[in-house]
């Protein structure tokens, strides 16, 4: 059942994959309406992939998942529609040229052209402005961001703000759209401990407003739902299957040298293989799909 404002998530043994090989899989969620759901990994996991699918930006390859009443991946664009992405390099970035009003005013406008009503649209000028000066102040508020106190205001360019200032500016954009599911990327990247605490504070704050927040970070803080995208350990190697014939006993120890030798090259290779079609496939295929979901990820943000 949904809360008043946010959605329930819920995932079971979701899987995408890409060209190289799976990005996740098996990934199981089960959270209420308003959680912080963390998806915690290392990097090259498939944790931006898994953000990307749970708001309608990338299909699944297996398994199931449902934000609200939406079905994944059968109704990737109903979710996308109820979703707003902050921060996701590649998909919803900020403009380091632009000022921090000039980001607020193109977020409004674009809200208003692809997500307004054809009857707000033939709403009296000076009504329209005075719905989206009170969206702007209320997504500043609840975002913690107060352009006044920054060194030129609103005028001060994205490239001059600090990272926490930029993060809590991408997400006041997202709630602008009044979204019921937040997606935040990158958390906690190149914060430090007091700047992490204040992020998740900011958060988790939202989510007990109502308001259901994923998010990708390297360490889930307490009382978050965590999801892990870590890939699993190997399964231990077989040991060697026993020689037919009894040879004697000096032979029988050269051969289980060699033996013991080349199931060590196996085992490497096996290593390698395993790294090469988990880390780099990850970070790859995160790179591929994402090229394919670009599309519905940049209109959501109105840059299509």
């Amino acid at each position: 059942m949904d809360g008043p404002d946010g959605v329930a998530v819920s995932a079971e043994g979701l899987g995408l994959r890409g060209p190289r090989g799976w990005v996740f899989r098996g990934v199981g969620i089960d959270a209420p309406p308003g959680s912080l759901i963390a998806l915690e990994g290392p990097s090259g996991s498939g944790r931006t992939s898994l953000l990307l699918t749970l708001t309608g930006r990338m299909r699944p390859r297996e398994g199931r998942a449902t934000v609200g009443s939406h079905h994944l991946p059968k109704q990737m664009a109903a979710v996308r529609r109820i979703s707003g992405l902050a921060h996701v390099p590649g998909v919803s970035e900020l403009d380091p040229a632009l000022t921090v009003g000039e980001h607020l005013r193109e977020r409004t406008l674009l809200e208003r052209r692809f997500t307004g009503s054809p009857r707000g649209l033939l709403r009296p000028r000076g009504e329209r402005a005075a719905t989206a000066r009170q969206r702007i102040e209320t997504a500043l508020s609840a975002a913690g961001l107060v352009p006044d106190a920054l060194p030129k205001g609103a005028r001060t360019a994205v490239r001059d703000l600090e990272r926490l200032e930029a993060l809590r500016l991408s997400v006041a954009l997202a709630l602008i759209g009044r979204p019921r599911l937040l997606a935040v990327d990158d958390t906690d990247l190149k914060l430090s401990a007091a700047e992490r605490a204040e992020a998740w504070e900011l958060l988790n704050s939202l989510a007990e407003g109502g308001t259901t927040v994923v998010t990708v970070c390297s360490e889930a803080p307490e009382g978050a739902v965590v999801v892990s995208t870590a890939p699993a350990q190997d399964a231990p190697a077989l040991s060697a299957a026993p020689a037919q014939d009894t040879p004697e006993e000096g032979e029988n120890e050269s051969e289980n040298d060699g033996n013991d030798s080349e199931n060590d090259g196996a085992e490497g290779a096996d290593s390698a293989a395993a790294e090469d079609a988990g880390g780099g496939a990850d970070s790859e295929n995160d790179s591929e799909d994402n090229d394919k979901e670009t599309a519905d990820a940049l209109a959501e943000t109105g840059r299509a």
